[in-house]
C-alpha cells in the first residue's frame, strides 16, 4: 500500500510539473466559466421573481452551478492527456518500469482533482465578488468544492475510459460535447427543479451533475439539510468511483493489447 501511494505521488508530481510549467492552460479553462457567471448572472437575474422560485439573489443561486460546470469541462478532456502520453510512448515506458499500474492513471486523476479544486475555488471567490453570499460559511464552501471535485474526477475517469477504448481524440471530444452540456441543462443548474417539466425532474434524479449542484448548493444554505447534502455528495463520489473503475478496466484492456 505504501509503495502504491508513493508511486501515485510520483506520477502526480510529473503531471503537476507540466501544469505549473504551462499555467496558461489551467487559467484558460476558467475563461468560459467566468463568462457564464458574469453574463448569465446579469441576463437572468430577474428569474428569482418568477412565482415559486423563492426570491433571493440569482448570482447566489447560479454560482454553485458554475463551480460544478468548471469542474466538468476542465476534467472532460483529461483523456486527451492519456492519448498524448500514448502517442509519445510515455505510458509504454511506464509499463516496463517498476511503477505500480494503478498509479499511472491514479496519479493523473489526483493531479486533475487538485487542478479542479483550485479552479473551482477561484470561481467561488469570483461569485462572492459579484454579489453571491454563502450563508453556509467555509464549511458549506468546502462541501461544494468537494462535490465539484468528485464530479470532476468522475468525468475525468469517463474521459480516460473513452480515450483508452477508442484511442482517438475525436471520440473523446465527441463524447464530452455529447454528454456535458445536456447533463448541465437536465439539472437544477440554472432553474429550480420545481419549475421545470416533469421529465427533466425525472432525469435530474439520476444525473450526477444535479447531485453535485444540489448537494453543494444546499451546503451553502443558511440552514442546510445535511441528509440531503450527504446523499447527493455521496452519490457524486460513488459516480467518481464507478468511472474510475471503468477507466482502470479500459487501461487493463490496453495493457493486454500491447
Amino acid at each position: 500500500m505504501t509503495t502504491a501511494l508513493a508511486h501515485t505521488w510520483y506520477v502526480t508530481q510529473r503531471y503537476s510539473r507540466t501544469a505549473i510549467r504551462q499555467p496558461i492552460w489551467v487559467l484558460s479553462a476558467l475563461l468560459q466559466p467566468i463568462i457564464w457567471l458574469v453574463l448569465f448572472g446579469a441576463l437572468f437575474k430577474r428569474i428569482v421573481e418568477i412565482p415559486g422560485f423563492g426570491g433571493g439573489s440569482y448570482i447566489g443561486f447560479l454560482t454553485p452551478a458554475i463551480v460544478v460546470m468548471t469542474a466538468m469541462f476542465s476534467a472532460g478532456l483529461c483523456g486527451m492527456t492519456v492519448l498524448a502520453d500514448l502517442d509519445t510512448g510515455v505510458i509504454d515506458r511506464m509499463l516496463v518500469s517498476p511503477v505500480r499500474r494503478g498509479a499511472i492513471l491514479g496519479g493523473l486523476l489526483v493531479e486533475q482533482a487538485a487542478v479542479v479544486f483550485v479552479q473551482c475555488g477561484i470561481i467561488l471567490v469570483l461569485g462572492l465578488v459579484l454579489g453571491a453570499r454563502y450563508s453556509g460559511g467555509p464549511l458549506g464552501a468546502l462541501v461544494l468544492l468537494v462535490a465539484a471535485t468528485a464530479l470532476g474526477v468522475g468525468i475525468a475517469g469517463l474521459s480516460n475510459a473513452v480515450a483508452l477504448t477508442t484511442r482517438r481524440r475525436e471520440s473523446v471530444i465527441g463524447v464530452v460535447q455529447l454528454l456535458l452540456m445536456p447533463l448541465t441543462y437536465l439539472s437544477s443548474a440554472f432553474m429550480k427543479l420545481e419549475l421545470v417539466p416533469g421529465w427533466i425532474r425525472d432525469i435530474a434524479r439520476v444525473n450526477p451533475v444535479n447531485w453535485a449542484v444540489s448537494g453543494g448548493r444546499e451546503a451553502l444554505a443558511g440552514n442546510p439539510q445535511w441528509g440531503h447534502v450527504f446523499l447527493n455528495v455521496g452519490l457524486t463520489v460513488a459516480f467518481a468511483v464507478v468511472t474510475t473503475l471503468l477507466g482502470t478496466a479500459a487501461f487493463g484492456a490496453y495493457r493486454r493489447s500491447v
